[in-house]
């Protein structure tokens, strides 16, 4: 996370102050995410803590926005609330309720895991903001086994299986990449992992709103479930039925790009890719009864 500068903190604290009407007197910064954007919670003068993100570069600023369009489109049980937003700077504001003192588990219990799973299916059935974005107009960047065809070495350096049986296995692949449904104008939030999930009691709050769209929302609990297993928490299948073409879709999409050099200084992004592939990929491997992965 970039650091912020007393200077810095002092702009922040100036614009946060015409946002909430009241001076902010203190922050410190939340750990989690996997952008460079600026994380704080922020105490105000009349005893109120907030929650900010800040952008800190080009990336995080277009980010930010799409984010705050969902927030500002979308009202529901799973949503933090929306306290401000401020767009008058290179850096944009979007400042949300303080959730720090909810539980962001890492421990994934049957219930637990049954909870996220009925949000996911409340997020599936609310009516999408306006002008979303489709989720098929991303196949291009999610159907990434072509891809992984054409340039091989760097997820054949991750060492996760040999080369024979990439060849092997990537008509198949591919086919599925072709195959996944991604049509469809449900609500998906499309990056559903413990760090953007919050437990208040029984209510499950979703946050990192940036990459929403419509499509199949089928999607969000496939790429959600390999997080679990990554956290000590079940394999995928055990809870999960899910359509191997999407599986094997966001296997490729982590395949691609896990073998990368960050997209900012500072992200951690590729080495989550990676410990998600680890477990998307044999669960793709036994949903397409292809052998087991080798090296």
């Amino acid at each position: 996370m970039t650091e912020l500068t007393q200077s810095e903190k002092q702009v922040i604290f100036s614009r946060l102050e015409k946002l909430l009407g009241a001076p902010a007197i203190d922050c410190f910064s939340v750990s989690g995410g996997y952008t460079t954007a600026i994380r704080i919670i922020v105490k105000l003068v009349d005893g109120r803590t907030v929650f900010a993100k800040v952008a800190s570069d080009e990336l995080t600023s277009l980010w930010l926005r799409d984010e705050y369009r969902v927030y500002r489109g979308l009202r529901a049980d799973f949503m933090p609330e929306l306290l401000g937003w401020d767009d008058d700077d290179d850096r944009p504001i979007l400042v949300l309720a303080d959730l720090s003192k909810g539980e962001w588990s890492h421990s994934w219990s049957d219930d637990k895991i049954k909870q996220v799973l009925r949000t996911l299916e409340s997020v599936r059935k609310s009516k999408p903001p306006d002008a979303m974005p489709s989720l098929d107009d991303m196949r291009p960047d999610l159907a990434s086994w072509k891809l992984v065809a054409a340039k091989p070495e760097l997820f054949l350096a991750l060492k996760l299986c040999s080369k024979q049986w990439l060849e092997n296995a990537l008509p198949v692949l591919i086919g599925c990449d072709a195959g996944a449904d991604l049509s469809g104008s449900e609500l998906i939030h499309l990056d559903v992992r413990s760090d953007n999930i919050c437990f208040l009691g029984d209510r499950t709050v979703l946050v990192d709103w940036n990459w929403a769209r419509i499509g199949n929302a089928e999607l969000d609990a496939v790429a959600w479930a390999p997080s679990v297993t990554v956290e000590n928490g079940p394999s995928p299948e055990t809870f999960l039925d899910a359509d191997p073409n999407l599986v094997a879709l966001i296997a490729g999409y982590w395949a691609y790009r896990a073998g990368m050099a960050p997209p900012a200084p500072g992200s951690q992004v590729r080495a989550l890719q990676r410990r998600l592939l680890e477990v998307a990929l044999p669960w793709t491997a036994k949903l397409l009864n292809l052998p087991a992965l080798d090296l």
